[in-house]
């Protein structure tokens, strides 16, 4: 592959070009993606969710109405507003991306890593009567069993003891 110098351009500068262009772009990626958090409320107001740009939760905020939720409804609103915010982020992001380096390559493979959009009916949630599902079954294997305590030892009976049955050792 020849470089493409422009005339009269050696092939130093052509290299010094390309790295300040280089840090340019890191630059405002790195710019854009610090600001790519996203912070989701419920409809309700009973869930608020922030998170940072890498999609760790960095705040959760429990309005007034989250109590009378109930345990399985306060869960599903906390997990949709975390999933929405996740969305959120991991869009502004690969948006960032795309628009500093192009709809290239690179590009589409940032998009395959986006989270599914939600269903049809907007929520991930199961029913509140659903059954909790159980955990995997382990892959590994089971501890050992500790060691059973060691038994008193039996004594043998001295002569007074002895049964009138000289037949019986014990």
């Amino acid at each position: 592959m020849q470089p493409n110098l422009g005339p009269g351009e050696d092939f130093q500068l052509l290299l010094e070009r390309q790295v300040r262009e280089m840090q340019s772009k890191a630059a405002a990626l790195n710019e854009a993606i610090s600001a790519a958090g996203a912070t989701v409320r419920t409809r309700d107001g009973s869930v608020t969710v922030t998170l940072a740009p890498n999609g760790a939760l960095t705040n959760l905020e429990l309005g007034h109405r989250a109590c009378e939720l109930g345990p399985a409804r306060l869960t599903a609103a906390i997990m949709g507003a975390v999933r929405d915010a996740q969305r959120q982020t991991a869009r502004a992001v690969a948006d960032s991306f795309a628009t500093i380096n192009g709809d290239g390559e690179s590009t589409e493979m940032v998009r395959s890593f986006l989270p599914p959009d939600p269903p049809p009916d907007g929520d991930f949630a199961a029913p509140e009567s659903a059954e909790p599902t159980p955990p995997p079954p382990s892959t590994r294997p089971a501890p050992p069993a500790p060691p059973a305590p060691p038994s008193a030892p039996r004594r043998r009976p001295v002569a007074d003891d002895r049964p009138d049955d000289e037949s019986n050792p014990w």
